[in-house]
C-alpha cells in the first residue's frame, strides 16, 4: 500500500481563485450569492438565487484549438487544473505527460449550451449551433477529457460524474489508483457551470431558497428558518502523489489522504438515509484506520434542504457524538454540485493547516431536529486538529467521505 499525499491545490469560486482572498470574505460573512435577474424570463420557477462567478475570464495563453472543445464547465476545470499543476510544481514538469499521472475527475452534466442544440436538433429538426466538437462539450465525461487533452496526460482517466459527489469520488478513486500502485500521480477533482436547468431541478422538488430580495441571508444551512438550497459553479482541482515520489522532487506537501468510503443508500434517488451515510463514514475510518475520536472536524455536505440537513447530522452525531465541530462553506457559496467535493476538500486542508475553521453563514438557530453537534456559528475558530473529514451526499444515494491528515 502506498500513501497518498496531496502536493498541489486550487480552485475557482464566486469569491475568489485563491484561498486568502476566500478565507478572507468568509472572515468578513461575505456571501458570494446575487439575485438571478437573467433567470426573471423563466416565470415558472420560483427561485432567483445562485452564485456565479462573474470574473472568471479565460486564460490570455490557451490557444483557440484548445478551446474549441471546452464548454465552460472543462473550462472552469481545465484552469483549476492549470492552477493546482503549478502549486505542485509540475505544470512544465515532462513526467506528467508520459503515463504517470492520470486524472479522475467529473461534474452533473456537460456544458447545456451543447445539449440545447441538440435538443433543438429534435424539437425542430435543425443543426443550428451544433459542430464537431458539440458533443465533447456536452459528454458527461468532458471535464476528465479535456483535462487529459489540454496538458498531455495519458494515465489512466476516471469520470465521476455522479452529481455532489463527482468531486468528492474523484479525489477518492485517484487516492485508490495511487494507494494500489496503479500510477503515482493524479489531478483530480470536479467542476460545474451554472445553469438554470439545474435550479430547475430543486425548484420542482420544492426544495430551492425563494429568498429571492435577501440573497445575502440564504441559503442557510442547518438552520430552523432554512427554505432551500442555492445553486452555486466552480472548479477545484487537486494535485495527488504517491508520497516518496514527492519526497523524492522535493515537493512542498500539503497534507496526506488517509481514508476513503465511498457506497449508495439503495433505497431512493432523491431522498437520504441516515444509515448508508453513516456507514460511508465509517468506511473511510476503517480505511484510515482510525477511531471517530481521532476525527477533529467534519466539513458537512449541508446544502440547507430540510431532508438532506436532518440526515446528515443524525448520521454524524450517531458516530462521532455531541461534541463533534461541523460547518459547511455552502452557505457562502451555494451548492456547487459536482464541484462542491474538491472545493470542500481544498477548504479542509487549508482550514487544518491554519488552524481556523470557517463557520456556517446564515446559522442562527439550529433547527432542533438535526442531529446535536458542535455546530460552528458567527466567526471562524481557532482549533488544532491532526485529522479532519470532509463528507458529501448525492442524488441517486451517493455517498462519499475522505479523510485527511496534517503534514507532518
Amino acid at each position: 500500500m502506498r500513501r497518498v499525499v496531496v502536493t498541489g491545490m486550487a480552485g475557482i469560486t464566486s469569491l475568489g481563485s485563491d484561498w486568502a482572498t476566500i478565507a478572507g470574505h468568509f472572515a468578513s460573512q461575505r456571501s458570494g450569492i446575487r439575485r438571478m435577474v437573467e433567470w426573471d424570463r423563466f416565470e415558472e420557477m420560483n427561485t432567483r438565487l445562485a452564485g456565479p462567478v462573474d470574473d472568471f475570464k479565460v486564460p490570455a495563453h490557451w490557444t483557440r484549438k484548445q478551446l474549441r472543445s471546452m464548454g465552460r464547465v472543462s473550462r472552469l476545470a481545465v484552469a483549476a487544473a492549470e492552477r493546482a499543476l503549478a502549486d505542485a510544481g509540475l505544470l512544465d514538469d515532462p513526467s506528467i505527460r508520459d503515463g504517470r499521472m492520470g486524472v479522475a475527475c467529473g461534474s452533473s452534466t456537460g456544458s447545456t449550451d451543447e445539449i440545447k442544440a441538440f435538443g433543438n436538433m429534435l424539437l425542430n429538426s435543425v443543426a443550428d449551433g451544433l459542430n464537431a466538437n458539440s458533443y465533447v462539450r456536452m459528454m458527461p465525461h468532458t471535464t476528465a477529457a479535456n483535462i487529459s487533452i489540454f496538458f498531455g496526460l495519458t494515465g489512466r482517466l476516471i469520470p465521476t460524474s455522479s452529481a455532489c459527489t463527482s468531486g468528492s469520488q474523484g479525489i477518492g478513486y485517484a487516492y485508490e489508483a495511487i494507494k494500489y500502485g496503479r500510477l503515482p500521480m493524479m489531478l483530480a477533482g470536479g467542476a460545474e457551470e451554472l445553469c438554470p436547468t439545474e435550479a430547475m431541478v430543486f425548484d420542482a422538488l420544492y426544495a430551492t431558497s425563494l429568498m429571492n430580495d435577501t440573497p445575502h441571508l440564504s441559503p442557510r444551512p442547518y438552520d430552523c428558518r432554512r427554505d432551500g438550497l442555492v445553486i452555486g459553479e466552480g472548479g477545484g482541482m487537486l494535485v495527488l502523489e504517491e508520497l516518496e515520489h514527492a519526497r523524492a522532487r522535493g515537493a512542498r506537501i500539503h497534507a496526506e489522504i488517509v481514508g476513503f468510503g465511498s457506497n449508495a443508500d439503495g433505497q431512493h434517488t432523491t431522498r437520504p438515509e441516515q444509515t448508508t451515510m453513516r456507514r460511508a463514514m465509517e468506511l473511510a475510518l476503517e480505511d484510515a484506520g482510525l477511531a471517530p475520536a481521532a476525527i477533529g472536524y467534519v466539513n458537512g455536505h449541508g446544502t440547507a434542504t430540510e431532508q438532506g440537513d436532518i440526515a446528515e447530522t443524525l448520521a454524524t452525531s450517531s458516530l462521532f457524538g455531541t461534541h463533534m465541530p461541523i460547518s459547511s462553506q455552502k452557505s457562502f457559496l451555494g451548492h456547487t454540485l459536482g464541484a462542491c467535493g474538491a472545493l470542500e476538500s481544498w477548504f479542509s486542508i487549508e482550514m487544518m493547516n491554519s488552524d481556523r475553521y470557517v463557520h456556517t453563514l446564515n446559522l442562527d438557530e439550529v433547527d432542533p431536529r438535526c442531529g446535536e453537534l458542535d455546530y460552528l456559528r458567527g466567526e471562524f475558530r481557532t482549533m488544532n486538529h491532526q485529522f479532519v473529514m470532509n463528507n458529501n451526499f448525492a442524488f441517486g444515494g451517493v455517498n462519499t467521505s475522505l479523510i485527511f491528515r496534517r503534514w507532518p
